[in-house]
């Protein structure tokens, strides 16, 4: 099975959470300012109310995760759901951005995914002497193999707050692609269609010892006129 198969499974899991220290990431540089959100649309998403707009354009200002964090986030993101000659990658759907939001609209993952992100850096530090991002691909793969397949029979003790972190950051990662235009696309989701119905199976009819009236059959199962609406007389009578 390929990985973004299996990872398309996750979605109907639960995101885990973890039990971290609150820090900021090693090795960044104290003068390092946080980015300046976008300003949010003035409309909102479809079927916004106006509070639910006025909510959402006020979590976007708000400021949690700084530059270097969303960074690592992001390089993160697209190691879980790189791009591939069918679909363009977690990124590229703007997944850090929805993280972004999402540990701002639900603050108990604050702790889990600024604890998760020191740790990360704090593992590169002991194995490479820089912070994650800096690393180099193979370095970056070495340690997510490690905390993303653990060794059941052989875990590390220490790697226990990574792997706690990087199940959250692929359950986000997963649940913000995926329910994207992007991730539609991926998973082959249309969305809901009109189906063509042809009238109770035969069978079923014949379970029940009943059977179609002719009449009401022409008028009701007729895919030829399910653009038509439907017109009833005074009494009640199904015209047409």
């Amino acid at each position: 099975m390929k990985r973004r198969d299996s990872l398309r499974t996750l979605l109907v899991g639960t995101v885990a959470g973890a039990t971290l220290g609150s820090t900021t990431s090693c090795n960044t540089d104290p003068t390092t300012t946080p980015p300046t959100p976008e300003t949010p649309p003035a409309t909102g998403l479809y079927g916004r109310l106006p509070k639910e707009i006025e909510r959402d354009q006020r979590i976007m200002a708000e400021i949690f995760l700084n530059e270097h964090e969303l960074a690592t986030i992001a390089v993160l993101c697209d190691i879980i759901l790189p791009a591939t000659d069918e679909a363009g990658s977690a990124t590229d759907a703007e997944v850090p951005e929805f993280i972004d939001f999402i540990v701002k609209d639900m603050p108990y993952h604050q702790l889990p995914m600024r604890g998760g992100l020191m740790w990360l850096d704090i593992e590169s530090n002991r194995r490479f002497n820089k912070t994650f991002i800096t690393c180099t691909d193979a370095e970056q793969i070495e340690i997510v193999e490690d905390i993303a397949y653990p060794d059941e029979e052989n875990k590390k003790p220490d790697m226990a707050p990574g792997i706690k972190f990087f199940s959250l950051i692929r359950n986000l990662t997963v649940t913000g692609y995926y329910t994207t235009r992007m991730g539609f696309d991926d998973l082959g989701y249309v969305g809901n269609r009109p189906n063509v119905w042809d009238g109770v199976p035969e069978e079923i009819l014949a379970d029940h010892d009943v059977e179609l009236d002719a009449e009401w059959a022409a008028k009701c199962i007729d895919q030829s006129t399910r653009e038509t609406i439907a017109e009833w007389d005074e009494k009640g009578n199904l015209l047409t």
